[in-house]
């Protein structure tokens, strides 16, 4: 069981691993093992996670959000297949516990009467410099 929160709780079953060959520098070590991560989590098939948090994670995921409902991470920071692992479980980890804290609600404000006297006179003053800038009129 993974830890999302104080109250949630991932199953690792619910994780699919698929390791493939990591890009980048590396020499004989590349070219020969499978030491990149591909981790799916299917969040439509997550019975554990409120329904809330699927949305924000999803909001969240981005582009890492693949055929509708799967989150596909992909990790190969690390020379070896377990180090990629943990690092791919830990950035899901992380990106559940980000959808696990609802975002604080925005209070409504009002502009102060010396904000909005200053605004208006910032837009006189505007209009004046490039009311000065016309040619002079000639009747």
């Amino acid at each position: 069981m993974l830890r999302i929160g104080p109250n949630l709780f991932l199953d690792e079953n619910e994780l699919s691993f698929e390791f493939v060959r990591s890009s980048g520098p590396g020499g004989q070590n590349v070219n020969k093992v499978a030491t990149a991560v591909q981790l799916r989590f299917d969040l439509s098939a997550n019975e554990s996670l409120p329904n809330a948090i699927k949305a924000r994670a999803r909001a969240l995921a981005g582009s890492k959000l693949v055929g509708g409902d799967v989150i596909l991470i992909t990790a190969q920071r690390h020379r070896t297949q377990h180090r990629n692992r943990q690092d791919a479980v830990e950035r899901l980890v992380s990106l559940l516990q980000q959808a696990a804290n609802p975002p604080k609600r925005r209070k409504k404000t009002r502009r102060t009467k010396g904000s909005i006297e200053r605004r208006i006179q910032a837009k006189r003053h505007r209009g004046e410099k490039k009311r000065d800038r016309r040619p002079p009129r000639v009747d």
